[in-house]
């Protein structure tokens, strides 16, 4: 019997480039956005990681807030065809388990997110509770 496809995966932090950003978004079913949006999400992050298998980028997550209090989840994306592997649960674990290890100034933090409709149980798997106020505002830029 092989390994899973879990023990197979890297995760590497902060060497997602802006174009690997974009293409894993439109991948994965996402809107495109211009490469200088992404260049400067991902400078402006405070961690992101990519899930590498055999050298190919199958999946990343990021991780932004004010690196103390706040820290939200953002573009957890697996390519479809590695999703339902674990993957996601790994990426989760790694990005909380920075927060955790990087939130020395209280007691608390939170960790927060939106979910894509449909993916809530996932999160709820990890000990996330699903809240009725999150909110986003999509504004338009010319």
């Amino acid at each position: 019997m092989g390994e899973s496809i879990c023990e197979q995966i890297r995760l590497v932090d902060n060497i997602l480039q802006a174009e690997d950003f974009i293409k894993l978004r439109m991948e994965a079913g996402l809107v495109e956005i211009p490469v200088e949006h992404a260049r400067k999400a991902l400078q402006n992050g405070l961690l992101n990681v990519s899930a590498i298998y055999h050298d190919e980028l199958v999946g990343m997550g990021r991780l932004v807030g004010d690196g103390a209090m706040y820290w939200y989840l953002q573009e957890i994306v697996i390519l479809p065809q590695f999703q339902r592997k674990g993957i996601g649960t790994m990426i989760v674990n790694h990005l909380v388990d920075y927060a955790k290890a990087n939130s020395t100034t209280g007691k608390f933090t939170t960790i927060g997110g939106v979910s894509a409709k449909g993916k809530e149980p996932f999160y709820e798997k990890m000990g996330f509770e699903i809240i009725s106020n999150g909110m986003k505002k999509m504004i338009e830029i010319e």
